[in-house]
């Protein structure tokens, strides 16, 4: 399992991009898991941890050439990113689990967040 502070611009072709929208702006500092579908669907498997950065993105969130066909997960910290803030809310973390298909193609995951709802689509 690989582990960083969301620095460094890594080339991923899976992304993600956090946006507080009870603020305006990019959700910095939000932890985050990376997860896989493995032994035939029966255990997830983290793959990486890390935190999004001033932008509220991951850079190097799963390395090229790591990408395989399956279903995937990514875990978002949300009740320590309001805590952090002062804020109540209500969802303790936000699971977004999805499949890719083709291990060639980008993938873009990205979460508008508030301390009393989310949004989630498949971006571009």
């Amino acid at each position: 399992m690989a582990q960083d502070r969301g620095m460094g611009p890594v080339s991923s072709p899976l992304t993600t991009h956090v946006l507080d929208t009870a603020s305006g702006l990019p959700a910095q500092g939000l932890g985050l898991r990376l997860s896989r579908l493995e032994d035939h669907g029966q255990q997830w498997t983290e793959l990486r941890t890390s935190y999004t950065d001033h932008d509220g993105r991951c850079p190097g969130l799963l390395p090229a050439g790591q990408m395989k066909v399956g279903t995937y997960k990514l875990s978002f910290d949300t009740e320590g990113y309001w805590k952090q803030r002062g804020q109540e809310s209500f969802y303790p973390y936000v699971e977004v689990v999805f499949t890719i298909s083709n291990e060639t193609r980008k993938f873009h995951v990205p979460l508008l967040l508030s301390p009393w709802s989310y949004t989630t689509y498949r971006g571009s």
